[in-house]
């Protein structure tokens, strides 16, 4: 039910996550995921960071005002023109500061990707059929999302059970999600779905199609996208181990905050309802529908923006290290964190570039320029993990030598305080710092967040061939050609 609210509280969202949703972790069911260690502070985060969109401060860089004066969040705005796009990126960039791009599934991300769905109906009415009205049932989802400010999850890759099977574009019915019955009702769902990260403290999960199915009556049960809350009968998240073990925010910085689960779907014959339906029974279609509606593109777009914080907050934490150790001066040092300044300010580039040339897509909308996007998508992958490891040899054994917060406060602590000093920092400073990069480069959080970048947008071969087809290749080969002929 749509109660045009528009932005939410951090209060409302918690309330909201207190429902009867099925969570399992460490072997149990959770209760209440606002209470469940491991789980609850990365609500708590989300909680004010939703609070913020109240804000004087950060209200207008975040929220728009639609044309019924309902306030929601800039991520819904369906974009008209190249301001458009400038404020909706300068909103993704707001979002991602507040967490220095740690904290990678906020709800902009989904908001993106419904926006585009419902800016392109003309798509989805290609896939109408029977008593479902595809173009109906997205319009009226965005607005529910939209004016309710609800928290989305997503999930898109199903189970491997044979990898030659999976190589050719099929599913197994024995373990991938799919559709084993249609009542007047809606379909009916069976299976598993890999990865939704957030899925415990997200309102609810968009289960969209695999771009990999090919076009083939074997597929017809995998072929769908839909929408349902969290709290479905029938759905059941089983959650990787926490990264958030209890510590303080001085002990462990990041993941005290930002531990956003992961967790895989099971879906034991589950009810879906046809207005909750959004395409269905045809792969060819799923497999256009990411591209097709530009959502690709507005996704990649929030993506681009968060990187961008999280690169630039890794060159702060390189130069604090530099800086308190006296070794800002040194060649060696300043080649290394330069490095990782130039990956800052490539990233940069293309997203101004991309930004600038904004355009109107096929269906009367604005969209960022998709290439230099699907460069910094591509890039990412290979730049995080290298500032990893940059990070690693500039903190080198220190990243190791970190006492805890309760050693400034024992019989330790002037042992503490003399010898975690450095020339221009205290040692109380110093091992906050530290910990800080240790959380970042060698904590499971931080190797947590190197895989997800990794993969973030799926393998990096398949990637990297996708671009290579997308890549506009004739123009430089005709370049080729007429030199080649000419006398």
């Amino acid at each position: 039910m749509m109660l045009n609210k528009g932005i939410r509280t951090g209060k409302q969202y918690i309330e909201g996550l207190q429902d009867d949703r099925e969570i399992w972790t460490r072997g149990e069911r959770v209760k209440d995921v606002t209470i469940t260690p491991g789980i609850m502070r990365g609500a708590q985060t989300l909680a004010k960071f939703l609070d913020r969109q109240h804000e004087t401060a950060f209200q207008d860089k975040v929220t728009y005002v639609d044309e019924n004066g309902i306030r929601c969040a800039t991520s819904h705005k369906i974009p008209k023109s190249k301001e458009d796009i400038l404020q909706r990126g300068s909103a993704f960039y707001e979002w991602a500061k507040w967490s220095n791009g740690m904290f990678g599934r906020t709800p902009d991300y989904k908001n993106a990707s419904v926006m585009s769905f419902a800016a392109a109906p003309n798509f989805l009415a290609q896939g109408t059929k029977g008593q479902a009205d595809f173009v109906k049932n997205m319009n009226n989802f965005y607005n529910e999302i939209r004016l309710n400010d609800k928290v989305l999850t997503h999930t898109l890759v199903n189970p491997t059970f044979s990898h030659l099977q999976a190589s050719q574009g099929k599913f197994s019915s024995q373990v991938a999600l799919h559709v084993t019955k249609e009542t007047d009702a809606g379909i009916i769902v069976n299976g598993a779905r890999l990865l939704a990260t957030l899925g415990p403290s997200a309102d609810e999960i968009e289960v969209f199609p695999s771009t990999v199915l090919k076009s083939h009556e074997d597929n017809i049960p995998f072929a769908f996208a839909f929408a349902i809350p969290i709290a479905t009968k029938g759905l059941k998240m089983i959650c990787r181990d926490t990264y958030d073990h209890g510590k303080s925010n001085f002990d462990a910085p990041l993941a005290s905050r930002y531990e956003e689960m992961d967790a895989v779907v099971i879906f034991d014959n589950v009810l879906v309802p046809w207005e909750r339906v959004f395409l269905y029974g045809q792969p060819e279609l799923c497999n256009q529908a990411f591209g097709a509606t530009n959502a690709v593109v507005h996704m990649a777009h929030q993506v681009a923006n968060g990187k961008l914080a999280k690169a630039e907050f890794m060159v702060g934490i390189m130069c604090a290290i530099a800086k308190a150790t006296g070794r800002d001066k040194d060649p060696n040092t300043k080649g290394m964190i330069a490095e990782v300044m130039m990956m800052v300010e490539t990233i940069r580039a293309l997203l101004f570039s991309a930004e600038q040339q904004a355009h109107e897509d096929q269906w009367g909308n604005f969209i960022p320029l998709r290439s230099p996007l699907d460069t910094s998508r591509n890039l990412f992958p290979k730049m995080y993990p290298r500032m990893i490891e940059i990070m690693q040899l500039l903190g080198s054994s220190s990243l190791m030598a970190t006492p805890s917060e309760a050693d400034f406060s024992n019989e330790m602590s002037n042992d503490v305080e003399k010898y975690f000093q450095l020339q221009n920092m205290e040692s109380r400073d110093r091992v906050a710092l530290y910990r800080l990069a240790h959380d970042i480069a060698v904590s499971g959080f931080g190797n947590r967040q190197n895989l997800y970048e990794r993969f973030f947008f799926g393998p990096p071969h398949i990637m990297n061939s996708v671009y290579f087809d997308l890549y506009a290749k004739d123009d430089k080969i005709d370049r080729v050609d007429q030199l080649l002929k000419s006398t």
